[in-house]
């Protein structure tokens, strides 16, 4: 794979999807690796888990004929993913009609039949899977690599992570766009566009405080209390509901208005976004 940087690696194909000739750029993502494994080991240990106590229940059971036991554990053997069944063998136990304990020489009424062997675990289907869900694969029916480079198609599909964060915004119950119920077309596409200007500015608030506590090498409590460098503008908005301008008014006494519940970790958002934000504040 052509190398972009320690997280991303890439390689190119073609191919002919629904009559359309495209491009096809398979990625390999470090991230996204890391994220695979902790899933994979999840799904892994959970399945191996289940897959040891199936077993242990088979090799329980008896069998009147050896057929019916090789089919038994042919059929299990068909549910296993990551374990496969080692040394395994099918036992004849001998029964007797009489009670008691049968002498040495006695010959066996009939035999009944068990499963014996030990699970074990396979490393190369979990190898495979690994290797499947650290990659992805994007598609563009331009060909030409000239007039769109491969590593240009990579950070344009990246970027959209952004646009769909937006869109997540929209449709977040806390904008209460649908409760506007609109009709007309033209008052559907004015509210869009007044929702499109609100995203603009919740977007560039956001990357302004991120900047800035970057810049000046500060951080900001996040709802678990973990100071973070990157808060997101939604939680901000939430950290200042509970502030309140309180007017005292009394007789013979000058007007005071106090903001009440105003704390440091406000006061140090507000510095960073500016004046005129202190402004309405101060």
């Amino acid at each position: 794979m052509i190398v972009i940087d320690e997280q991303t690696r890439y390689q190119v194909t073609t191919s002919n999807y629904a009559d359309i000739e495209q491009r096809w750029i398979i990625v390999h993502s470090s991230q996204a690796k890391k994220r695979a494994k902790r899933t994979l080991d999840k799904q892994c240990l959970k399945a191996s888990t289940a897959n040891l106590k199936a077993f242990h229940t088979l090799c329980n059971k008896t069998f009147d004929q050896k057929k019916e036991a090789q089919k038994a554990l042919q059929e299990f053997k068909k549910t296993l993913l990551f374990t496969s069944v080692s040394e395994s063998k099918i036992k004849a136990i001998p029964r007797y009609k009489k009670r008691g304990k049968p002498p040495k020489d006695a010959k066996p009424d009939y035999y009944v039949y068990q499963i014996e062997g030990c699970l074990a675990s396979l490393l190369i289907p979990r190898e495979t899977r690994l290797k499947r869900k650290s990659c992805f694969i994007i598609a563009t029916n331009e060909l030409d690599e000239k007039a769109l480079p491969n590593p240009e198609v990579i950070v344009q599909y990246k970027n959209q992570q952004k646009v769909e964060k937006g869109f997540r915004f929209l449709k977040d119950p806390m904008f209460l766009a649908d409760s506007r119920h609109r009709e007309s077309p033209k008052r559907i596409m004015a509210l869009m566009m007044v929702m499109t200007i609100c995203l603009l500015v919740y977007a560039a608030l956001e990357y302004r405080i991120r900047q800035s506590l970057k810049e000046k090498k500060q951080t900001f409590p996040n709802q678990k209390g973990k100071f973070i460098e990157k808060p997101t503008i939604r939680w901000i908005f939430q950290y200042f509901v509970g502030i309140h301008l309180v007017v005292i008014q009394q007789a013979q006494i000058p007007v005071q208005a106090i903001v009440s519940n105003l704390n440091e970790h406000h006061r140090n958002i507000l510095s960073l976004l500016g004046r005129r934000y202190e402004a309405f504040y101060y």
